[in-house]
């Protein structure tokens, strides 16, 4: 066996969330993709990226790499699930005006398909089914480069007002 090592840095999520407090979900998510606001720290540790942010819709990408990887020689279940998460979550919060927040109450993942290195490139497609006072609901799908489904899940969320 041969370690391997990798390193990341990242912004105060904290300090972040203070100074952005005035922006709608979606001027948010849009500032995230131009790189005018830095991507918080769980993307920077699982390597996913938001690509597209649109009222009630929102796609992040990653590439599978080692360090996603289980001991039983695929990626991580928790990998689908995070980027998932995030893609139906910030799908969520695109429709919420500055200063409503929102926070996953349940999250369903269907495991279609092993993902591993030779996946290549996934997209995480995030999408809104009911935007409510109180909760929202959306579902997600982990896709491959070529449009096979990898995942499915669905989500409830709790809007923060």
């Amino acid at each position: 066996m041969s370690a391997r090592t990798r390193t990341f840095t990242w912004d105060d999520p904290l300090a972040m969330a203070r100074a952005i407090e005035a922006l709608s979900g979606l001027e948010r998510m849009r500032q995230v993709i131009a790189g005018t606001l830095p991507p918080p720290p769980i993307a920077k540790l699982m390597d996913i990226r938001m690509v597209e942010a649109s009222e009630g819709r929102v796609v992040f990408e990653a590439t599978p790499s080692e360090f996603h990887y289980n001991p039983i020689g695929v990626v991580h279940g928790g990998f689908a699930a995070t980027i998932l998460d995030s893609a139906m979550g910030c799908a969520v919060h695109t429709m919420l005006p500055a200063r409503v927040g929102y926070t996953t109450l349940e999250l369903k993942v269907n495991f279609v398909r092993a993902v591993t290195l030779a996946t290549g490139p996934v997209r995480a497609i995030g999408t809104v089914i009911h935007g409510g006072r109180t909760t929202a609901l959306a579902e997600g799908r982990l896709e491959s480069a070529d449009g096979t489904l990898l995942a499915h899940a669905t989500t409830t969320c709790l809007i923060l007002r």
